[in-house]
């Protein structure tokens, strides 16, 4: 009886969780379209508007699995995004426009701005992951 209640458990997590990821995949690509593309170019590839403004090269975001022996480096791209990373663009610290993902989510209280801001780095680095070449 204990493993009919966990399968159901499971295939009821795997339900909620698809729709789940589906909406995430979307959130991620908003995010990189409103935060990242005037640099990084829509398609990722480091052609985007103001790229030719900025002081250093430009990452290609699609070769961020092939410059890493083939895996995709999470960590390394969520902390690029929220700014742990020592990474620079013109002249400033990546992400250049700075404390966008707290500012976004003031005034929700301390667990819930957190919650969200994670959950939208979280997004956007799936997104970056999903676009790999």
């Amino acid at each position: 009886m204990k493993f009919i209640t966990t399968f159901s458990a499971a295939i009821l997590a795997l339900q909620v969780a698809v729709p789940a990821q589906a909406q995430d995949a979307g959130a991620g690509q908003a995010e990189y379209m409103n935060s990242c593309a005037s640099c990084h170019g829509a398609s990722g590839t480091g052609d985007g508007p103001l790229a030719e403004l900025m002081t250093v090269e430009v990452s290609d975001l699609t070769q961020l699995s092939a410059a890493n022996d083939g895996a995709f480096p999470m960590l390394d791209v969520i902390m690029t995004i929220d700014g742990r990373s020592g990474i620079h663009g013109h002249g400033y610290p990546m992400p250049v426009w700075g404390n966008r993902f707290e500012a976004d989510a003031e005034g929700m209280g301390d667990y819930a701005s957190e919650i969200e801001v994670r959950g939208r780095v979280l997004s956007l680095a799936m997104y970056l992951q999903s676009i790999q070449q």
